[in-house]
């Protein structure tokens, strides 16, 4: 694949990736969500910030506000639920990196569609928007909620810079963030930083929240790593 014009382009028919290019030079961010079709925040948030036309000043910005949409369509972790009760007809897309694109399964195609994409993007920045049902606490493994998930030791600097800055915007009861190195060989964010290099982040919302705090936070967080970046800096 090579490099994307700006544009609106599909992985798949209903898989869309929003590309924009800024009049300056500059790094390239990946922001993508619902990998997981019952975390809709991120999903919400990215559609939210493609209608309010926001566009990158520096640099190139590729937003996937919905990476799997049968899953999303169901409200499930996966795609469509079978009949069988608690399984399902899909695969976790998280954990099928870097795909294979002869393989039978949607999920596994779609995977090595979007590796593709990134090889040919090398983006600097790479975010995947998630949430989770368990709020963060250092005692339970696995919880994730109010987090700022790395794979890779030291953490990237960005982390402690973004865990302040919204420490410092979201303070309300249970809205404290903090920083979790979590490797998952095979999710998608681990795979792309292990083949390209770059800085790649999951962010982790508790479901605990109303669903407009949510989709706010997921917002907040996605302007502060622009801003960070120097692709989209804010004002003030």
């Amino acid at each position: 694949m090579s490099r994307l014009p700006a544009g609106i382009h599909h992985l798949t028919p209903t898989v869309p990736v929003h590309v924009f290019d800024a009049p300056e030079a500059g790094p390239t961010a990946l922001i993508q969500a619902g990998i997981h079709g019952d975390e809709v925040a991120g999903v919400h948030a990215l559609q939210e910030m493609l209608e309010a036309n926001v566009r990158p000043r520096r640099g190139r910005l590729i937003v996937v506000p919905v990476m799997n949409p049968g899953a999303y369509r169901a409200r499930e972790r996966c795609a469509t639920q079978s009949p069988v009760p608690g399984s399902y007809a899909g695969l976790d897309l998280n954990r099928c990196f870097p795909g294979d694109p002869n393989a039978p399964a949607l999920e596994r195609r779609l995977a090595a569609q979007f590796m593709e994409l990134v090889r040919s993007e090398r983006p600097a920045l790479m975010v995947t928007l998630h949430e989770s049902y368990k709020r963060y606490d250092p005692k339970v493994t696995p919880s994730f909620g109010q987090t700022i998930v790395y794979g890779v030791e030291p953490a990237p600097p960005v982390v402690a810079r973004l865990i302040d800055r919204l420490n410092r915007r979201f303070h309300q009861p249970g809205e404290h963030w903090d920083p979790q190195y979590y490797p998952v060989a095979t999710s998608s964010t681990e795979v792309i930083v292990a083949e390209i290099g770059c800085v790649g982040l999951c962010v982790e919302t508790w479901m605990g929240f109303p669903e407009a705090r949510r989709i706010e936070m997921q917002r907040g967080v996605v302007e502060i790593l622009l801003d960070e970046f120097g692709v989209l800096p804010l004002h003030g």
